[in-house]
């Protein structure tokens, strides 16, 4: 059986624009439907208890710098038609002006765009970018989602996301898991992750996915068959869309230390789901737990 991720993994670090903390935040209604349009004045944002003053926002639909990450080890040879089926529907549900890039990885990590081009928003490459290499060896997921974080830096887009497409487990990559997630808390990408596996697949972690996607307030699925896959593509797509993203200035940035976010949503009566990071840490603090040290 693969190790659970480690635990008492340190918060989200704001690391651009210190004066200023941005949230990516996906609003839902009590039957699981998102919700788009709403006003800035529907959203109370709280650190450490206190209300804070909302200096940005943006409720339409952002073009968004896209890390599309898909194993392709020898575990996936059965299942990689489906994959690729369901990539490429999200990508055609996806905005048309979004930047998006492809990693493939089995014992290696590889690009799937040519060398000279890191992003784009042409099909017939993001296409040809998914199925150029055929499934085979072992498996680098962490590898995978450092070399995905650090492309995503380069990105021309504000918002940025990750959509992770895995088992969950690794026995290939040079990074540990705990490196994984300070890279995954210290970056502004929201990730969302698929797990695919079968319910007898000795490598799976669906513990891995869910932590990633959880500590960055993007959502994990864990479908029960391959013919999930694809609506469950199609709704990352739509949540990617109707993401609110909202601004404030907090005070005593100057003073090192955690910082505990809450979002809520009021419309009338009507409390509604926001899904976001809810942790930060003003750099200067320490990024880690002694457990995590040891790691």
């Amino acid at each position: 059986m693969p190790p659970p991720p480690p635990a008492d993994l340190p918060e989200f670090t704001i690391r651009a624009q210190v004066d200023l903390v941005l949230l990516d935040v996906s609003v839902r209604d009590s039957e699981g439907g998102f919700v788009s349009g709403l006003p800035k004045e529907a959203f109370s944002i709280y650190e450490d208890g206190k209300l804070q003053k909302i200096s940005q926002f943006a409720a339409a639909d952002i073009p968004v710098t896209i890390g599309i990450i898909l194993d392709n080890s020898g575990s996936m040879r059965p299942k990689k038609p489906d994959v690729v089926t369901a990539a490429l529907v999200f990508i055609q549900s996806s905005n048309p002006l979004d930047e998006m890039f492809v990693i493939n990885f089995n014992d290696k990590v590889h690009r799937g765009l040519p060398d000279m081009v890191p992003f784009t928003d042409d099909i017939q490459q993001l296409r040809a970018a998914l199925t150029k290499d055929a499934p085979d060896g072992r498996t680098s997921l962490y590898d995978a989602v450092v070399v995905g974080l650090n492309q995503l830096e380069m990105g021309r887009r504000d918002k940025k996301t990750l959509i992770v497409v895995s088992d969950g487990g690794d026995n290939a990559s040079t990074h540990k898991f705990g490196e994984v997630m300070r890279n995954v808390l210290e970056s502004r990408a929201t990730i969302y992750t698929v797990g695919v596996f079968n319910a007898e697949d000795k490598e799976k972690n669906p513990e891995v996915l869910k932590r990633m996607a959880d500590v960055s307030g993007g959502v994990a699925y864990l479908p029960k068959t391959l013919d999930e896959i694809v609506p469950i593509c199609r709704q990352i797509a739509k949540d990617i869309r109707t993401r609110y993203t909202i601004g404030y200035v907090p005070n005593g940035m100057e003073h090192a230390g955690k910082r505990n976010i809450k979002v809520n949503v009021t419309v009338g009566q009507r409390k509604l789901l926001a899904r976001t990071r809810t942790t930060y840490i003003i750099p200067g603090a320490a990024p880690a737990s002694t457990a995590e040290r040891k790691k």
